[in-house]
């Protein structure tokens, strides 16, 4: 599964927060949001992605919450894209 993450927006603070955002996969673009948590137990991300959204992916051969897993993965690593002129230091203090 090749999941590409792009954030749009993070609101919050970095003991939590609200992102927006989106994911491509197969050459198509889906919307998500999600919660991060940081601090306390270390880092956390819950991703929710539309109902629409979960019947194109199993339209499309995936496991819906295999597809959120991954995404979550992606989130708490890093392994996202984030908008111009902004750094990754501005979404983890790390």
């Amino acid at each position: 599964m090749n999941i590409k993450v792009h954030i749009n927006s993070v609101h919050g603070s970095q003991i939590a927060a609200k992102i927006t955002g989106t994911f491509t996969m197969d050459e198509q673009s889906f919307r998500f949001n999600a919660i991060a948590f940081g601090r306390i137990g270390g880092h956390n991300i819950g991703a929710k992605i539309s109902k629409a959204t979960q019947k194109a992916l199993v339209k499309l051969g995936y496991n819906v919450d295999d597809v959120i897993n991954d995404l979550q993965q992606k989130l708490v690593h890093g392994d996202i894209t984030i908008p111009e002129g902004v750094t990754k230091e501005y979404f983890a203090d790390g």
